[in-house]
Order: structure tokens, then C-alpha cells, then sequence
């Protein structure tokens, strides 16, 4: 039979993209390399409630009480034990927690009670709970909800509060380089650039925003997008590229996904739906491969694009789908996937339905287990770039990457100079108010503390300020001002106190704040805390001195409502302090304040006073128990001497 071959169509020629990734799988590993019995946490907040690194996992559990959370070693697979030891110290729920870039024993963590915290783990990992924490940050007014450690600069964390603001901290000197209070509403996300000059924020307000973190000035800024739902959205940078990734829920909540560009950012260069779920979607980008994985609360899969410098931006590659819905994911950093297998990216999956932490890898087929550098290019390393003082001056570094083969250091980038942040006089436009302040098992640097007497207190009293330097530029509620010296021994009522001393003398913590003038007579110090008490080292506190204390204390309390210092001597010549600080109204507004700031509202004062009314009722439970004891001290050296008593008597009695 002859065919015309005149007489047949040509077929149409598909143009396929090609791409290494294109056929990415998702692994799932045996049970016994999973961590079964983790009581995950049941919160709603749309964080990942977990973080891994090389050497340990940790995961957000759920508690009856205050905040914890678990941090096990990698290794440690398996059945955890439901004694395991925990870090517990939040007084709220922990809704964030990340590890330090640099450090795999250092971890950050945010919760509800308006505090970060960072703690040092073990290398053998706990074997006791933790509840001792390396640095307390306190600024925000409201919950914690993210935080974000930068990723050149060491010691240096992003956070935002649920109180429209963002603070940069100098964890290093547990103070804050600046507050960004552009935001209208609640922050849904953060996301630093590469090389740590920006971050961009998708808001409630429906705006994305690329922010210069040290000028705390907005850089670029879209309008008010009003495609967008009103469910959380989120944004990440795409690397050194000059462009954002969000995800978001349109007005018919469907879920879609966007690229900007920072020159331009009056509308998205793309716009991409995805489906009509109703979860959020949580962006996770891999700045080696380019590839974004967006994985839903809720879901039970996880999506891959790849990213492109052309139109149209973003290609969608693959899914991975799971029969179990996921609560939040654990990315494992690049330089801890194992090149033999091909990993380009671990997931840790929390389970929503079960106590089980999974791991996923994603894998890029190959028949050889060699080292393929044409999906492993130079990653991040654990050198900084910069250190905090170097970043916050002004200069800015590329990340040092490191060669996934044997780990030696690629490159070595460029220094380049930015305006620098604060004044030649270390003054801050605005900070934060920081009410407790603890570096434990630290020493302080050098040139922390600030030798310069204040005025009218002499050159010997300026070795009571053990605090740094910067941190007298924090704008204090207070108008009147504290010199509390603390005995080094542990609290009851949970407040943070100063390391001790290497001499092994008394730790001492001055907060001050010039609301009035200083007399002379008193050094400059108008007040304090009457239920609170300086005293020396070696001053002998005998329990009829103490009884004394009581009752003076009483009659001041009973007597008078004013700020005073009233100096007594002890039984041995040292001179004893009671201090009394009241909350109380600037006289006129032509008082002179500190640096210059604005003098702070009623309603900011009231809200100190208060604070102060509950450490003084705090420490009136430490003197009740300290009392309490006295009394019971007494009653057993008076049984003590009853049978001495005896005995002279029966010998008075034989004698006559």
C-alpha cells in the first residue's frame, strides 16, 4: 500500500524548558530516623515552630504553663523521651524560635509575654531544663510574633511585635540599634537580602515594604494592593536579584503567588495563581539552586518553582504530595544536606495530626553518588562577614561561602560603605524602653562601662555603673531615678538580675534618668524603692537590726508619700540605704530632659508607676518570708537555750 507523504500534516514542535531540577522527588525516611512523642504545638500563628541546624533539632511543644520548647540533638531519632529536658523561661507561648547563622549553640526565641530571648545550648545537648538565658530583650509592648537573625553581621536580630514595630538588636550589648515604627498594621513576615542591607515586610495594611534597616527609613514601597484578602501573606527575597517573592489570598481567596521589582514597585512584574485553598502558604527559598518551595498550613504537599532573571519569573517544576497534613516546616541550612544522596534541601515536617517530626529531602536524580558542583555551588558559611559594631557603623559585606566538597572558603567579598546609623554621640532617634537586662556567664568588655562621673556625683561613685554605655540611651517610664545594689544570690519572684562580679562582690544596676535636678547632698540620686535596701558586703544584719528595718519601713510607708533616701548606719558602721520612688508628673514642660527627648505622657508614666507598685509588692513578699524565717530562727535558739537555763538553775540550787 503507498502512502502520499504530500499529503500528511507536519505535527507542531512543543518547545519544553530544560532544567536540572526539573525532576526533583521528595524522600521520606525510615520511622526509626523520625522523632516520634514530641508534643507539638497546637497555637494558630503562622510560624514554622521549628528549627534545625547541623547539630540539633528544636520544635515549639505545647504546655500547660508559660513557654518551652524542646532542643534535641540530630542524632537523637527515634522515641524521644517524654522527660526530656526543655528550655523553659517565656512566661508567655513561644511563637518563634530561629538559630544563630553562625553559632549551632545559640538559639533565639519570642513569645507572647513581649520579650526575645537568647539561650546557649550544651554541645552534648540538655540534661536538665534551661531556664537560664544569655540575653533578655525586652522592647516591644505587645507579643513577639517573628525574628530574624541577620545573615552576614554577627549578633545582630530582626525582630516584630504584634505593636506595628520592628527592633533591630545588638545582641552582643543587649541593646537596640533602631526601631522601625513605619508600619500601619500587624507584620506578617520579614526577609533579609543577601547581603543584610535590607529587609522587606508585608504588613496588614496591605503594603510590601523594603526597609534600610539602619537609617529605620523605608527604601521602596507598594501601594495599597487591593486584590489582597484579608488572611496573613508573606515575603521573601529573591537573593541579590532586586526582587521579592510574596504569597497571598486574593479578595476570592484563592492563593496566588507574585514577584516584584524593587525599581519599580507600583505593580508586581507577576502574578500567578495556584489554587483555592484557604491555608496560608509559607515561602521557603533556596538562594543556591533558585528554587522556591511553598508548602500550606494544613496541606499535604509541597510546591516547586524554579526562579528566573526573564519572563515569566517563575516555572513551576513539581509537587510532592504526602497523605499526612503538615503543622510547619524545619529547613535544614545548605551545608548540612548530604551531597552523597543528591540532597538539594531538607524539610522537617511537624505532622498536624500526629506527635511526629518527619524529615524530607528533596532530591535531584542522578546515577552517581559523586560530588556534582553543578547543583552545589559555594553555600553560606559559619564566618561572619561583619561584626555588629563593623555593620552598624555603616559597612556593608557579602556572605562568605564555603565549598559543599571539603568546606574551604570561596571568596572573599568586598567592603562597601553605607551612612551610618547613629550620632557621633551614640543617641538614638528612638528606642524601645527596656525594663530587665541579663547577660549571663559573660563578662562585659572593656570600655562598657562609662567611667565619666554624672553631675554632682564624684569620681568614686561612677564604679556603681556596671551597665554599658549605649544602654543609657535607652528612654526610660521612670522620672526618678534608681540605685538598687543587689545581693548575688537568686531571686524568688523571677526578675533578671546582673551577673555577679569576678571579685565576688555585690552586683550593682543603675537606671538613670534625669526628671528633676540633682542635689548634691544625695549625689544626684532623688529616688528609689523604700521596700528595696542597699547594703554593704560585710554589713552584719542581725535579726533585731532587721525587725528595726521592718518597722521603719512601715512608718515611711504609713507617714509619707514623697521620693526620699534616708541613710542609716548598721551595728558595724556601714551605712544602710532605703530608698522610695513614687510616680510623679514633670512640674512644666520647660524641664530640660535627657538628650533632648520629648517628655513622656501620662498614660506611659501611669503605666510605669503601676509597673513599679508590682516589684514593691513583690519584694514585700520576699521581707514577709525573710521575716517569717527570722521568727522561726528565734523560736529554735529559744528552745535551745531552755535545757542550758535548766542546768544553772539545779547547780544554783545544789550549791545553796
Amino acid at each position: 500500500m503507498r502512502v502520499c507523504l504530500y499529503h500528511i500534516q507536519p505535527k507542531m514542535a512543543f518547545k519544553i524548558r530544560s532544567s536540572k531540577f526539573r525532576h526533583i522527588y521528595g524522600s521520606i525516611p525510615k520511622k526509626d530516623l523520625c522523632y516520634e512523642n514530641i508534643k507539638i504545638t497546637r497555637n494558630t500563628h503562622d510560624s514554622n515552630f521549628c528549627a534545625v541546624n547541623p547539630k540539633f533539632l528544636a520544635v515549639v511543644t505545647e504546655t500547660g504553663g508559660g513557654g518551652s520548647f524542646l532542643c534535641i540533638p540530630l542524632r537523637s531519632s527515634g522515641r524521644v523521651d517524654p522527660k526530656t529536658p526543655h528550655v523553659c523561661g517565656h512566661a508567655g507561648v513561644v511563637l518563634d524560635i530561629k538559630f544563630n547563622p553562625f553559632n549551632d549553640n545559640i538559639i533565639a526565641s519570642s513569645s507572647e509575654d513581649c520579650t526575645v530571648k537568647v539561650w546557649s545550648i550544651p554541645e552534648d545537648g540538655l540534661k536538665t531544663n534551661l531556664s537560664e538565658w544569655i540575653v533578655d530583650l525586652h522592647g516591644h509592648k505587645r507579643r513577639v510574633g517573628y525574628i530574624e537573625w541577620h545573615p552576614t553581621a554577627e549578633n545582630i536580630l530582626l525582630s516584630a511585635g504584634f505593636d506595628y514595630k520592628c527592633v533591630l538588636w545588638n545582641v552582643e550589648q543587649a541593646e537596640p540599634v533602631n526601631v522601625i515604627s513605619c508600619h500601619d498594621n500587624t507584620v506578617f513576615s520579614m526577609s533579609w537580602n543577601q547581603d543584610g542591607s535590607l529587609f522587606s515586610t508585608s504588613c496588614k495594611d496591605k503594603k510590601l515594604r523594603v526597609i534600610d534597616p539602619r537609617m529605620a527609613r523605608v527604601a521602596a514601597e507598594s501601594p495599597v494592593q487591593d486584590n489582597l484578602g484579608s488572611r496573613a501573606w508573606k515575603s521573601v527575597f529573591l537573593g541579590d536579584t532586586g526582587r521579592v517573592f510574596t504569597s497571598f489570598h486574593s479578595r476570592f481567596c484563592d492563593r496566588e503567588i507574585a514577584v516584584w521589582d524593587l525599581k519599580n514597585m507600583s505593580a508586581p512584574m507577576r502574578t500567578e495563581g495556584i489554587d483555592n485553598s484557604s491555608s496560608i502558604l509559607l515561602p521557603y527559598y533556596d538562594q543556591d539552586t533558585k528554587i522556591m518551595y511553598l508548602a500550606g498550613k494544613g496541606d499535604s504537599n509541597i510546591r516547586y518553582f524554579e526562579i528566573d532573571d526573564e519572563s515569566p519569573y517563575t516555572h513551576y517544576l513539581n509537587s510532592f504530595i504526602t497523605s499526612d497534613p503538615q503543622r510547619g516546616l524545619g529547613v535544614m541550612p545548605k551545608r548540612g544536606c548530604n551531597t552523597e544522596r543528591c540532597e538539594v534541601m531538607r524539610f522537617y515536617k511537624l505532622h498536624a495530626s500526629k506527635n511526629l517530626i518527619e524529615p524530607l529531602s528533596m532530591i535531584v536524580p542522578r546515577k552517581s553518588s559523586v560530588f556534582h558542583e553543578d547543583i552545589y555551588p559555594p553555600t553560606a558559611s559559619q564566618i561572619p562577614s561583619l561584626s555588629a559594631d563593623e555593620w552598624i557603623s555603616g559597612q556593608t559585606r557579602g556572605q562568605i561561602l564555603m565549598s559543599m566538597l571539603d568546606g574551604h572558603v570561596t571568596n572573599s567579598p568586598k567592603v562597601s560603605s553605607a551612612k551610618a546609623v547613629q550620632n557621633k554621640d551614640s543617641s538614638l532617634s528612638q528606642a524601645p524602653t527596656i525594663t530587665t537586662y541579663k547577660a549571663v556567664n559573660r563578662p562585659r568588655p572593656e570600655g562598657s562601662v562609662s567611667t565619666q562621673p554624672y553631675a554632682g556625683e564624684t569620681t568614686a561613685n561612677t564604679n556603681h555603673r556596671n551597665i554599658p554605655a549605649s544602654l543609657r540611651n535607652i528612654k526610660q517610664l521612670s522620672t526618678n531615678e534608681e540605685f538598687v545594689s543587689i545581693k548575688d544570690e537568686p531571686q524568688s519572684n523571677g526578675i533578671p538580675l546582673e551577673p555577679p562580679s569576678p571579685s565576688g562582690q555585690s552586683t550593682v544596676k543603675k537606671v538613670w534618668s534625669p526628671a528633676s535636678p540633682k542635689s548634691p547632698a544625695t549625689n544626684g540620686f532623688a529616688g528609689g524603692d523604700s521596700d528595696s535596701y542597699t547594703r554593704h558586703q560585710n554589713a552584719a544584719f542581725s535579726p533585731g537590726f532587721f525587725q528595726a528595718y521592718l518597722i521603719k519601713r512601715d512608718h515611711q510607708m504609713s507617714t509619707s508619700r514623697g521620693c526620699h533616701r534616708n541613710t542609716q548606719c548598721n551595728q558595724n558602721g556601714h551605712s544602710v540605704t532605703h530608698v522610695k520612688k513614687v510616680w510623679s508628673v514633670p512640674q512644666s514642660p520647660a524641664t530640660p530632659h535627657w538628650l533632648g527627648e520629648s517628655p513622656p505622657n501620662e498614660a506611659e508614666l501611669r503605666k510605669a508607676y503601676f509597673k513599679q507598685l508590682e516589684e514593691i509588692s513583690s519584694l514585700k513578699e520576699q521581707i514577709s518570708l525573710k521575716d517569717k524565717r527570722i521568727r522561726q530562727l528565734e523560736e529554735e535558739i529559744s528552745v535551745l537555750k531552755l535545757p542550758i537555763a535548766r542546768e544553772i538553775n539545779v547547780q544554783d540550787q545544789s550549791e545553796c
